[in-house]
């Protein structure tokens, strides 16, 4: 007799395999990857392009899996992350674990195609992300602190690709999106407090809503502000701005600011939700802003 809830159809196990790599995550972290690539590169090379996707989503996708299957009894014990197909018992771990070990291979090898470096820094942020970031989540709020440096390579890794060099220039672009998960995710972990409460999460820097966490968001906001218009300045070699994309880009960053300060007025999950919307419209336009800027300066 078949079950309804434990039914597998075509669409179920294509959903779910969308699930378990967190596929939406997945496309913004190869945005930010190939961001970073027309950034460093002069003549933009399709094939290492679309290589670069495949690598960077593949790379991301393992990380994804390995991180739910760790965290499988965890997930059960929240709303956002009880109906993930392996706390829902749509997929088995050993299936997980094939996805993972794929991706992992997978991302591996077509990365090392472009180059030895950017296979290398893949490599890293799989490791830091599954072995390090993972465990300490429900340890030390620190954990976020080292969540954020596999967070900050892909757009640093683009630039990597693209010249097989890491410099001033990629060391740039990894201050800036590194910085800036701090506001986002201290963010998502003020709104979505009591759900991380339940599986014993530690993502706010004082491990509550409290003034210090806000404190610490805008501080945080405020760094990521300064670093992002710090090429405009000539101090980092061939990454640069012009003044016009300086302001643009440092009118982004008050508006991120400006949501930070509502959340340290209202102290809210409303206004926590609001920095995570306006964090996550700012980094997609800011890339933007330093793609476009670079091609008609």
């Amino acid at each position: 007799m078949g079950n309804s809830k434990t039914a597998v159809t075509a669409p179920s196990i294509i959903s779910d395999f969308k699930e378990i790599t967190k596929m939406r995550l997945s496309v913004s972290v190869v945005f930010s990857s190939l961001a970073g690539y027309l950034l460093g590169v002069d003549v933009v090379d399709f094939k290492i392009l679309v290589l670069l996707a495949l690598g960077g989503y593949f790379m991301v996708g393992a990380s994804n899996a390995f991180n739910q299957i760790i965290e499988k009894d965890l997930d059960a014990l929240m709303d956002r992350t009880k109906n993930r197909p392996i706390p829902a018992g749509r997929m088995s771990i050993t299936t997980a674990f094939i996805i993972a070990s794929i991706f992992t291979l997978l991302g591996i090898i077509i990365l090392y195609t472009i180059n030895k470096q950017t296979a290398m820094f893949g490599a890293i942020s799989i490791f830091l992300y599954t072995c390090v970031y993972t465990p300490l989540k429900t340890k030390t709020p620190l954990a976020v602190f080292v969540g954020a440096i596999p967070g900050a390579i892909p757009f640093m890794l683009g630039w990597v690709a693209a010249t097989d060099h890491f410099g001033i220039e990629p060391g740039t672009l990894f201050a800036l999106q590194f910085f800036w998960q701090f506001p986002h995710f201290w963010a998502i972990g003020w709104f979505l407090y009591r759900d991380y409460e339940k599986a014993g999460f530690f993502m706010l820097p004082t491990g509550k809503q409290d003034k210090g966490t806000a404190v610490q968001t805008v501080m945080y906001s405020i760094w990521t502000l300064l670093v992002s218009i710090i090429p405009v300045f000539g101090f980092t070699g061939s990454l640069k701005l012009s003044i016009v994309a300086a302001v643009l880009v440092f009118s982004l960053g008050l508006g991120m600011l400006y949501y930070a300060i509502r959340l340290f007025k209202d102290m809210t999950e409303k206004a926590a939700r609001q920095l995570m919307i306006a964090s996550v419209s700012y980094i997609t336009l800011v890339q933007i802003v330093y793609v476009i800027d670079k091609f008609i300066r």
